[in-house]
């Protein structure tokens, strides 16, 4: 009987094992589309968000600005991290990853429709304005994917696939100063010292002209978005209750305990402001005498090497997070994007240039080694720490502007001191402040 009773239970474990075998390898698959289907969000907030680049000496010389004033394109813009990334934590928690991506790709894509009004006028607020909502959605999109991704599978691995995601994002920067330098910026502008001798009329009339090319390529991506947006609310993606929570407190709850997060959202603060203080003047930089002594058009396909730095070493970063620690690849990349930049500071020429340019390869790694080492640990929490991440993006508003004021008073050249500070923090982040303690 005994005997019997054992050859009745081996099949039916065997059936077990094989259920539950083909369960995990039909969830490993449904990852893998969904990792595939949520990087596509990761290309196109890139591609979206590197053009500021282009717009910053473009709207210079239009409403004849200076650093500080022109630096209000990327406050404006990444200010909106700070406004909306709490209220799209709360938005994942009513209704899922998922269907805020989705709201974010919409209100990205009427952003980018509001420039068209804003170039008709021509009207420098009215540009701002039209940031703001665009950053808006993409600030939904990256408190929903960043985190969305990191729980995609093992967490041993969250950080190299949220580097592969990144990767991604890095194409469409690549991508983006080129195709929008040649869109946008104008090879035949006239000199600033004719556009001030000017009467009113032709001013206005010559600033029309100038402005009305960004209107072909924001309806494009307006367009591209919504249809985008359309397609993710048709796709199935796994829903990931674990790293939901839905009703109860709000973020303040529990998260400020993490001592890991608190110390890497001033991480992300650091980086994402040096990371776009660096590109915003990439062009103005280029264009100087003793750097680079190029046109603004050629300046704009050298910042296509920056961004494409961060996309070649996001590549690597991802196969090397497989074998080693985020938090000593972090450290490392943090100490030679600084001695980069002050290397850069030290000299002129092509040294100059091409040190600069080189920071964009260890830039690399550094957002999504950041993220995933924030986010350890909170378990149903992770959206909203991912909120406070996000949140922290607004370092690319402040950091930026106050470069702007520097190098108006010091030079384009000495102000990026700032940058150098900042890799020194993130340092220090990766080496200590990233170990998981609960206050």
């Amino acid at each position: 009987m005994m005997l019997a009773e054992r050859w009745k239970w081996r099949p039916m474990a065997f059936a077990n094992v094989q259920t539950r075998s083909g369960a995990v390898g039909s969830q490993g698959s449904s990852h893998k589309v969904a990792l595939a289907v949520v990087t596509t969000l990761f290309f196109m907030w890139g591609f979206v968000t590197v053009l500021n680049d282009v717009l910053v000496p473009h709207l210079k010389s239009i409403f004849d600005l200076n650093y500080t004033r022109v630096m209000l394109i990327q406050f404006s813009f990444f200010s909106a991290y700070f406004l909306f990334s709490i209220p799209s934590a709360k938005v994942i928690d009513w209704i899922g990853y998922k269907k805020t991506m989705v709201v974010g790709l919409f209100t990205m894509g009427l952003g980018a429709l509001l420039f068209i009004p804003a170039a008709s006028v021509p009207s420098y607020p009215l540009f701002l304005g039209a940031l703001m909502v665009l950053a808006a959605g993409i600030t939904a999109l990256q408190v929903a994917a960043n985190p969305y991704v990191a729980v995609l599978g093992p967490p041993e691995t969250a950080s190299s696939r949220l580097n592969l995601a990144q990767a991604f994002n890095s194409l469409g920067t690549t991508i983006g100063p080129y195709l929008g330098g040649m869109l946008i910026l104008n090879a035949t502008r006239q000199n600033m010292d004719t556009v001030r001798q000017m009467s009113a009329d032709a001013l206005q009339a010559y600033r029309v002209h100038e402005a009305s090319s960004v209107k072909v390529p924001y309806l494009i991506i307006g367009l591209a978005l919504m249809v985008l947006g359309v397609a993710i609310a048709l796709f199935k993606l796994p829903a990931m209750p674990e790293a939901e929570r839905h009703g109860g407190g709000g973020p303040k709850q529990g998260l400020w305990k993490y001592r890991h997060l608190v110390l890497a959202a001033v991480g992300i603060f650091v980086y994402v402001g040096a990371e776009v203080s660096i590109g915003s003047f990439l062009i103005n930089y280029f264009t100087q005498a003793n750097i680079g002594d190029v046109s603004e058009v050629a300046a704009a396909g050298y910042v296509s090497y920056y961004w494409g730095g961060a996309m070649v070493g996001r590549f690597i970063g991802s196969a090397i997070l497989q074998k080693a620690g985020t938090d000593k690849v972090l450290g490392m990349a943090a100490l030679v994007a600084c001695a980069l930049v002050c290397i850069s500071m030290l000299t002129f020429g092509h040294v100059a240039m091409w040190t600069i340019i080189l920071v964009g390869l260890f830039n690399s790694v550094m957002f999504p080694s950041i993220f995933t080492l924030g986010i350890a640990k909170l378990g149903p929490l992770t959206g909203d720490g991912s909120g406070l991440l996000v949140m922290a993006i607004v370092g690319g508003a402040i950091i930026p502007l106050v470069q702007g004021a520097l190098a108006d008073r010091i030079g384009i050249h000495h102000a990026f001191i700032l940058p150098a500070v900042c890799y020194l923090y993130i340092a220090y982040f990766a080496f200590r402040g990233s170990r998981p303690v609960v206050a």
